[in-house]
């Protein structure tokens, strides 16, 4: 019983929480970007390419949040 190893992919839970928090903040800001730079660019201020991608960052944080925390 000497050679105790950590599991493989073991993540410690203050390091998942720290990702989670991130992956939180970093969506909701380029979700909120997004959504404003789209309503501009209906009226006609600015173009829709920088707020789509915007938009693609968000759902990718969301998509790795989801995994993070382990829901489906």
């Amino acid at each position: 019983m000497s050679n105790l190893d950590r599991r493989g992919g073991y993540t410690p839970r203050r390091v998942r929480e720290q990702r989670a928090y991130r992956l939180a903040v970093v969506g909701a800001g380029a979700g909120g970007l997004g959504v404003i730079g789209l309503v501009l660019a209906v009226v006609g201020v600015v173009g829709a390419g920088i707020p789509i991608l915007l938009l693609i960052v968000a759902a990718l944080c969301a998509f790795g949040f989801m995994r993070t925390t382990g829901q489906r």
